[in-house]
């Protein structure tokens, strides 16, 4: 398998910097957060032995061609494997993280899923979900069966054997656990279909371009890209967010605008990041930075917590995002018209940004539960602009944790998934 890295020159780095804040965070002054409701969740998912470990992190919307009741939103579990819920959030499949098809393989932990629409399996255009396996090191693949909700097992394995690690040289660094992380599906025109991934515990961003075949779905032309580090400050310092040791500040959720081919990525404890693809063919941009960005923290490896150094140190940080910066997906409007969604997981809140242009803040909204608890703390998100049974407008499905509605055990570690109505959003926000 061909592997090409790469690393954003010096002079690179300052680029970011040199973005006035003012265009980072919006025009005028903070604004407080919209609030939209949700009556609607999924079962709650335990990280213990009785719930089979199970932690939930990101879901995927796949909508039916022809009958969108029939759509279903996939979601990673961890240890816990996939769980596929219908559009009235009932769970439908519950899908073991098995040992990956190598000979190596262990059972896996599935972190991010997106979706491949129209792959070759067996001869058959196949829609298929794309999950990143953490402890494989790898990518995995499970075909949909095109009649949705209605089938016994929406979900089935089809990953091709003995795939190649994504950053690791074998399975002992696998073990280090800097493996597969955030994924996203990027399919541009011409036939090819690619997966981005980004690594645990590291700066790094991979592209692979997804085969097909008679023993499945696979990847190959593995190319990385070393995001930034380190930050310099008009200060005339140089800001190295804090970690614990041996960690560098990671990237998670990721998305791609499929009609420019630009990838947007959360740097969880830096901010979002807009990254021209293929990996190297232009210059990243900082596009906005979380509230604490540039303030200089100490690691205590006893509470194994990062403190500021000097609590009243200023921050060149935006005024949108709490670190950590984590889900990221894209609305589709008409035209070029669209937005970037990112979940500000350290306030309970999520940014939403134009997605042409420089990407100015459009505001922040949070959910409130209607009957179910207040989504708190989420991790990934995924948002349709297509009706997805009764959400005639589209969709918006977030990960909630901790899960405390009615039907949670509050002696439990319950996490799960809550849907919201596009059209909500788009009222709060003043959307157009």
């Amino acid at each position: 398998m061909r592997r090409r890295f790469a690393a954003l020159p010096a002079a690179l780095l300052l680029l970011p910097l040199l973005a006035p804040a003012s265009v980072a965070a919006g025009d005028g002054g903070p604004r407080p957060a919209a609030t939209v409701t949700t009556s609607v969740e999924t079962p709650p998912l335990y990280d213990d032995e009785d719930g089979g470990n199970a932690s939930g992190d990101d879901p995927a919307i796949w909508v039916h061609p022809d009958d969108s009741d029939r759509s279903l939103v996939v979601a990673t579990a961890k240890e816990g494997g996939l769980r596929v819920y219908s559009v009235a959030a009932t769970e439908l499949q519950s899908v073991a993280a098995t040992a990956a098809p190598r000979e190596d393989g262990v059972p896996g932990r599935y972190n991010n899923v997106d979706i491949a629409f129209g792959l070759d399996v067996d001869g058959t255009a196949t829609d298929v979900a794309v999950v990143s396996d953490r402890y494989n090191d790898q990518i995995r693949f499970f075909a949909i069966d095109p009649a949705g909700a209605d089938a016994d097992a929406p979900l089935t394995e089809v990953t091709a054997p003995e795939l190649d690690f994504l950053f690791s040289p074998d399975r002992e660094t696998v073990a280090e656990d800097q493996t597969a992380y955030g994924l996203a599906v990027y399919q541009p025109r011409g036939g090819e279909t690619y997966a981005v991934v980004t690594q645990e515990g590291s700066t790094t961003i991979a592209t692979a371009r997804l085969t097909t075949g008679p023993d499945g779905v696979g990847y190959t032309d593995v190319e990385h890209l070393a995001m930034p580090g380190e930050f310099p400050l008009p200060d005339g310092t140089t800001w190295v967010p804090c970690e614990e040791p041996g960690v560098q500040p990671q990237l998670e959720g990721v998305a791609v605008d499929r009609r420019t081919g630009t990838l947007y990525a959360a740097q969880e404890d830096v901010g979002l990041w807009r990254v021209p693809l293929p990996l190297g063919s232009g210059e990243p941009r900082l596009i906005d930075r979380v509230k604490d960005f540039g303030v200089h923290d100490a690691y205590d490896p006893e509470t194994e917590e990062c403190a500021p150094v000097d609590p009243q140190a200023p921050s060149y940080g935006g005024r949108n995002l709490t670190a950590d910066a984590e889900g990221v997906d894209i609305w589709y409007g008409p035209g070029r018209k669209g937005y970037v969604i990112v979940s500000s997981q350290g306030d309970d809140t999520y940014g939403v940004y134009d997605l042409g242009g420089r990407n100015r803040s459009l505001g922040t909204f949070s959910v409130a539960g209607d009957g179910v608890d207040d989504v708190n703390g989420s991790d990934g998100l995924a948002v349709s602009n297509a009706p997805v049974g009764e959400y005639r407008s589209g969709l918006l499905v977030t990960h909630d944790e901790p899960e405390t509605g009615p039907d949670a055990d509050p002696d439990r570690d319950g996490t799960g998934f809550s849907y919201v109505h596009w059209a909500d959003v788009t009222k709060a926000l003043r959307l157009r």
